[in-house]
Parts: structure tokens; C-alpha cells; sequence
């Protein structure tokens, strides 16, 4: 069976567009773990098995968090990170970092798009990951940027797009 149609990528935002930023405290950032818990186990029962996801602060960890949740359930899940470019976490903070390098850790492929910097990575890690999917997985309040411009690439290229609203 062709790898694509069982895989799943993620898009969703940062902290600094997130109603609760980084207080992942927040009943509304539970409220969206849980949520992710549950469509990821619904996207399992679908036939998807492999996953991918871009490794940025925010919903991208949350979503990694959860595939590895799904996987010890389901040890076929596959998690692969989609890295835009060598330096990605520099300008983290070192807890940052050490949860970057936890989950990477656990993943099954890591695949580093380019060494270097540019200011078109990031849409080239978007679109990597939506050429190599049959669904995308989003975690929008329907703000302009990269979330959405993932979101209608994916629409453009026919993968079909579940949304969580995350407002």
C-alpha cells in the first residue's frame, strides 16, 4: 500500500497565536491535548499509521506528544519529524530545546529539509509534509499565516483537512 495515503501531517500555531500562549496550564490548552488525544485515535481507526509533524514550539509539540501517547497503544504508529532546517531550536530556551530533543528522541524518521536557514523553510517543511500525506491534521483560529497557507495548500493539492478550533 502506498505510504502516503495512511499518513497523517499536522499544521497548527505557535504560542504567540495561541489564546493562551505558553501557559500550558490553561484548561483550554488541556481542553485541546484531549481533543488531539481523541481525533488522533479516530484518524488511527481511519487506517492512517504514519505521522508527521514540523517540530515547532506550541501545537506541533502537542501534536507529537499525542502520536506518541497513540503509538504505545498502537506500537505500528509511526511519528517522523519534518525539521525545517538544522538550527531550528537556537533561539529556544533550554527547556524548549530539552523537550525538542525529547520528542525527537522518540521519533521513528527525522528528516532534515535543508542545513541552513531561509525565510521560505518553513513553507517548505509545509509543503513537504503535505505532499507526503493523504490528511492533514489542523489546530487553527483561522488567523492569516502559515497554519492557514498549510491549510490551503493541502486543499489545493485534495487532501482532505479536519480542523480543531482552537478558540
Amino acid at each position: 500500500m502506498d505510504e502516503r495515503a495512511t499518513s497523517c501531517c499536522f499544521t497548527g500555531h505557535r504560542p504567540s497565536h495561541l489564546p493562551w500562549g505558553t501557559s500550558e496550564q490553561d484548561p483550554r490548552c488541556f481542553a485541546l491535548k484531549q481533543e488531539l488525544d481523541y481525533r488522533l485515535e479516530g484518524i488511527y481507526a481511519a487506517g492512517y499509521r504514519h505521522f508527521i509533524g514540523g517540530m515547532a514550539l506550541g501545537c506541533d509539540m502537542y501534536f507529537a506528544e499525542a502520536v506518541l501517547r497513540l503509538k504505545k497503544a498502537h506500537p505500528e504508529v509511526t511519528l517522523e519529524a519534518a525539521i525545517p532546517c538544522g538550527g531550528q531550536p537556537e533561539r529556544w530556551n533550554k527547556a524548549q530545546r530539552e523537550r525538542y530533543n525529547r520528542l525527537l528522541d522518540q521519533c521513528d524518521t527525522v528528516n532534515v529539509l535543508q542545513i541552513e536557514y531561509t525565510p521560505d523553510c518553513m513553507m517548505k517543511r509545509n509543503r513537504y509534509m503535505v505532499d507526503h500525506a493523504s490528511l492533514l491534521l489542523a489546530c487553527s483560529r483561522g488567523l492569516p499565516g502559515g497554519t492557514m497557507n498549510t491549510m490551503l495548500y493541502a486543499l489545493r493539492q485534495g487532501i482532505k483537512v479536519i480542523t480543531i478550533d482552537v478558540e
